[in-house]
């Protein structure tokens, strides 16, 4: 019987510990623009540095990759500013 009022007095209060926490603030609309435009940069330069380090591409391939990537990374930035 003792056990048992243990048991149910610790469950109680885990619940009521777990419950009472908060949950953290939804970021907001431009937090999120933001993170999302970090995030693409950080793409875009990793993408770049491979294009321009790859040791078995000819200057005019790596010429039209950047071009190709250029475009696709001005798309995108188009798009999260119409967000």
């Amino acid at each position: 019987m003792k056990k048992l009022f243990i048991s149910i007095v610790l469950l109680l209060g885990l619940s009521m510990n777990v419950s009472a926490q908060e949950l953290p603030p939804h970021p907001s609309k431009k937090e999120l623009v933001n993170h999302k435009r970090q995030e693409l940069d950080k793409r875009y330069n990793a993408e770049k540095k491979a294009i321009l380090n790859h040791p078995l591409a000819t200057k005019k391939m790596k010429r039209d990759q950047l071009r190709a990537l250029n475009e696709k990374y001005q798309s995108q930035k188009r798009l999260l500013k119409k967000l």
